[in-house]
């Protein structure tokens, strides 16, 4: 298996890292210096409001919007009974949430907590707090304010649960911390784990001194950058090498190396070419196919990915493949090529919460399971968590991914100012029928005598001919003037509408277009001068 990191700060504005594998991408990492990650953050908070109805509260933990806390992320030191607050919580065994008190008996407003930030925030919604804090280090993760010790789910087998547990236990670790066992410290010995835990026990008394001596809100830890992140949780001896495209790049990944995985500094490679690295590697057209909607898989079907802001929307389309003679057979291999392609672009696009993929119907329940399988084998080296649901007799699968930040596109893209984001506009046609009925509803006002409006070339070009004479008309009978103008700013379904009395002053405007100019009456042709007026 070839496996090699690619590191992109070309431009010191973004970060990009790009894991490839047999010349295919795996994963994509991007972090802009506009958009600095703060999951992980530890922050010294404040309660600003208690909200009994969704058993909630929101904090203010200084960065401008106010965090969301639920009853479930409470650690039961919080608790007002003091016999439920002092039983610590085992690592992995939180207090379902029927045995939790209400949250407006545990906090109160002006209350300071410690928070880490565990997801954040998405559209109009603050970042996901929780009080059960954990600090990551190579091998291990600290939690303090549990107890006991615990190994990673991604570790299976049950043999060598055990001996990681009991290498843990001779580590001696204090009692009220809890300490997980990372997948990549699975084949550590006790020294390398012992030197990972008193690293991480130097942290949290610099974190704890912190608490006893800053006001809140308060940043306390801050998670490490882009790089230094997915060295630690990513970077294994799986990968051979990685190529930096900056010198600073290549010194922060070697200081790193030196301490954590010592042996594998000389995988570290300077890229010099002249071509860009991500161009080198064929990295950039990858990028540009994972904002598509379509998907091509090589047997010739694809993948549509529609995403909304609760659920993601998978169909798998057999398009031109048609190698077998019955359709079982050929929606079977469409299915199986789909599943680990689905997978990947989950990983690839960081698609979260509710995902609904909709395979081609299968009849055989055998060739249904095989499908299940190489779907949950595909996202087992997910580090997002999954759950799987199993085939529906519609052939439709429900799963649900974590979701910790803004997905690629959500990240790189921004709404279109006139469709806002459907990928529709009006036609000019429909745009014209709207106008007109504005028109008529307006012209019966005593109190106007001009009607101005700013639309679009095309809907200026269809109210001048096909509407010409009913304008016409409209003007004769009533005594008042129309002018449309058309703007070669506005698209079809963008205008100002305002009326004016016989002084000349503004008695209703309604501005779709540019609001302060349509609303002065000021949004004229091209030359500056009305582009066209009444019939």
């Amino acid at each position: 298996m070839t496996r090699e990191m690619l590191i992109n700060v070309a431009q010191e504005e973004e970060c990009r890292i790009a894991v490839v594998e047999k010349s295919q991408l795996e994963e994509l990492y991007v972090e802009r210096l506009s958009e600095t990650s703060i999951v992980g953050n530890i922050y010294k908070a404040k309660v600003v409001n208690i909200e009994p109805g969704i058993q909630a509260c929101f904090v203010d933990f200084g960065i401008g919007k106010n965090g969301f806390l639920h009853i479930s992320d409470l650690q039961p030191s919080y608790f007002q009974d003091k016999r439920r607050s002092a039983q610590k919580e085992r690592v992995g065994r939180k207090r379902p949430r029927k045995d939790r008190p209400p949250i407006q008996e545990c906090l109160q407003r002006g209350r300071e907590i410690l928070v880490q930030v565990i997801k954040g925030g998405i559209g109009t919604k603050g970042p996901t707090l929780s009080t059960y804090l954990s600090i990551p280090g190579r091998f291990l993760v600290l939690m303090p304010g549990m107890h006991r010790m615990g190994v990673s789910r991604k570790i299976e087998d049950e043999a060598v649960r055990a001996r990681m547990r009991e290498v843990l236990s001779q580590l001696d670790p204090p009692q009220d911390m809890g300490i997980i066992i990372r997948t990549a410290g699975m084949d550590r010995n006790k020294s390398e784990l012992r030197r990972d835990l008193n690293y991480l026990m130097r942290l949290w008394k610099t974190i704890d001194k912190r608490i006893q001596t800053v006001p809140a809100p308060a940043l306390l830890y801050q998670e490490s950058d882009l790089v230094k992140r997915t060295l630690r949780d990513v970077f294994n001896t799986n990968i051979q090498r990685i190529h930096c495209d900056t010198e600073g790049t290549i010194k922060k990944v070697r200081d790193f190396l030196r301490i954590a995985m010592p042996r594998t500094r000389t995988r570290v490679n300077k890229y010099d070419g002249p071509v860009p690295l991500f161009e080198k590697y064929h990295i950039e057209e990858e990028i540009e196919k994972i904002h598509s909607r379509h998907v091509p898989l090589r047997s010739g079907g694809h993948l549509v990915i529609d995403t909304t802001e609760a659920i993601v929307a998978i169909d798998v389309n057999s398009g031109r493949y048609r190698q077998h003679a019955d359709a079982e057979s050929t929606s079977f291999k469409i299915n199986m090529e789909a599943a680990p392609e689905i997978a990947r672009q989950l990983r690839l696009r960081d698609l979260g919460g509710v995902i609904i993929i909709d395979f081609i119907d299968m009849m055989e329940m055998k060739h249904r399971r095989l499908v299940e399988k190489a779907l949950r084998d595909a996202v087992a080296t997910d580090r997002a968590r999954t759950k799987i649901l199993r085939i529906s007799q519609f052939g439709i699968v429900e799963m649900t991914r974590q979701r910790m930040r803004p997905s690629l596109k959500q990240s790189t893209y921004a709404d279109c100012p006139h469709c806002k984001g459907s990928g529709l506009i009006k036609t000019p046609e429909s745009m014209s029928l709207e106008i007109m009925r504005r028109i008529q509803g307006a012209i019966n006002d005593k109190k106007a005598t001009t009607i101005e409006i700013d639309v679009g070339w095309e809907v200026a070009d269809f109210l001048h001919n096909r509407k010409r004479s009913y304008l016409a008309e409209l003007e004769s009978g009533m005594g008042k003037t129309v002018l449309i103008r058309a703007n070669r700013s506005y698209t079809s379904d963008t205008y100002s509408f305002l009326t004016r009395d016989s002084r000349g002053s503004v008695l209703t405007s309604y501005p779709n277009g540019r609001p302060a100019d349509a609303a002065a009456g000021r949004v004229n042709g091209p030359t500056g001068a009305p582009a066209g007026n009444g019939a």
